[in-house]
C-alpha cells in the first residue's frame, strides 16, 4: 500500500456521536390489516386510544404509549399520523428501525406527512446514517417547519457535512494516486523502451568489455529476457561456421538477447563463467544461468532458446 492509499483509508472523521445507538432486532410491532374496513366507530376508538398514548407520553411512560398506539394502529390501519406516532415514541425508545418501519408505513399512506420524514430523521440519525437523515430532515421542515427539527437538523448536517467533505479528500487522494501511478508507469515504459533500444531487438550485440556485457545481462533481466553469451574468437574454425547461423537465430528470436563476446578482445570475460574452450555458449535467464554447451549443435542451441525463450 502506497502512501497515498494508507491515507485515504486513515482519513480520522470525528463525529457527535453521543446519541447513536446500536440497531434494534424486536419482533416487529403489529400493522394491522390494510384490507379491513375501518368504520367511524373505529376511527374514533382509535383516536382516543392515541389521546391516550400521548398522555402515557407525558408520563413518560413510552412501552404504554406503543401499547396504546399498537391498539389504534389494528382498529385503523388506514391512518398515517397513528404509524407516525407510534415511530415517534419508538425514537424516544431508541428503536431506530422500529421507529424507521412505521415511518416508511406512513409515508406509504401519506407521502407529504413531515410528521413520518421527522420521525424518519430522528431514528436514521439514530443509526449515524446522517447524509440520509440531513435528506429526510430537510423534507419535513419544507412541509412542516418546527423548532425542534430545525436543532436537529443543524447537527445533522454538520456530521453530513464532515462526511461530505471526507469523501471529497479521498476522491482527491485518489485522483493524485492515479496520476503518481499513470506517472510512475510512464517513467517505468520510457526506461523499458530505453533499455530494449539498447537491446537490438532482433541482432547480435558484440561485446568490447566486460563492464559492457554485465550491463546487457542486467538489462535482459530487467525485460525478463533471454540472454545468451556466445564465447568466440576470430582463430576459432566452427567459430567462423556459426557466427551467421547465430546472427540468423538473432533474427529469428528477436525478444531474446543476443551476446558475442571475443575472448582475446575481452580477455577477463572468460572468467566470469569459467570459460575454457570455444565455441561455447551460456543461456541466462533472470540472472540465473540456465543453459549452457560446448561445442553444442545450432539445432541443440536453438531448442533451449525456444524452450527458455517462450
Amino acid at each position: 500500500v502506497d502512501m497515498a492509499e494508507k491515507e485515504i483509508f486513515d482519513l480520522d472523521v470525528k463525529f457527535d456521536n453521543a446519541e447513536v445507538v446500536d440497531p434494534d432486532f424486536d419482533p416487529p410491532a403489529k400493522m394491522g390489516n390494510p384490507y379491513i374496513e375501518v368504520t367511524e366507530e373505529k376511527k374514533e376508538a382509535a383516536q382516543l386510544l392515541k389521546s391516550k398514548a400521548m398522555d402515557a407520553v407525558l408520563e413518560g411512560k413510552l412501552n404504554e404509549a406503543i401499547d396504546r398506539l399498537t391498539e389504534a394502529i389494528v382498529l385503523n390501519p388506514k391512518s398515517a399520523i397513528l404509524f407516525a406516532s407510534r415511530a415517534t415514541v419508538f425514537v424516544k425508545l431508541k428503536k431506530p428501525n422500529a421507529a424507521n418501519r412505521d415511518a416508511d408505513a406512513a409515508l406509504k399512506i401519506d407521502p407529504h406527512l413531515a410528521k413520518a420524514y421527522k420521525a424518519l430523521g430522528m431514528s436514521r440519525a439514530l443509526l449515524g446514517l446522517w447524509e440520509i437523515a440531513a435528506s429526510d430532515l430537510h423534507e419535513a421542515s419544507k412541509l412542516d417547519f418546527d423548532e425542534e427539527t430545525s436543532t436537529l437538523l443543524k447537527k445533522v448536517e454538520a456530521n453530513a457535512k464532515k462526511i461530505e467533505e471526507h469523501w471529497e479528500k479521498h476522491e482527491q487522494l485518489c485522483k493524485e494516486r492515479e496520476i503518481r501511478k499513470a506517472e510512475i508507469e510512464r517513467q517505468r515504459l520510457a526506461q523499458e523502451a530505453k533499455v530494449a533500444s539498447d537491446l537490438k531487438d532482433g541482432e547480435v550485440i558484440v561485446i568490447k568489455s566486460v563492464g559492457e556485457l554485465n550491463a546487457k545481462l542486467k538489462a535482459a533481466t530487467e525485460l525478463s529476457r533471454l540472454a545468451i553469451i556466445y564465447f568466440t574468437a576470430k582463430w576459432c574454425g566452427p567459430c567462423r561456421y556459426i557466427s551467421p547461423k547465430y546472427e540468423a537465430l538473432a533474427a529469428k528470436y528477436p525478444k531474446a538477447v543476443f551476446l558475442k563476446v571475443d575472448i582475446e578482445e575481452v580477455e577477463d570475460s572468460t572468467d566470469l563463467l569459467n570459460v575454457r574452450s570455444i565455441p561455447c555458449f551460456y543461456l541466462s535467464q533472470n540472472g540465473v544461468i540456465v543453459g549452457q554447451g560446448l561445442n553444442i549443435s545450432l539445432h541443440s542451441l536453438e531448442q533451449q532458446i525456444a524452450h527458455h525463450a517462450r
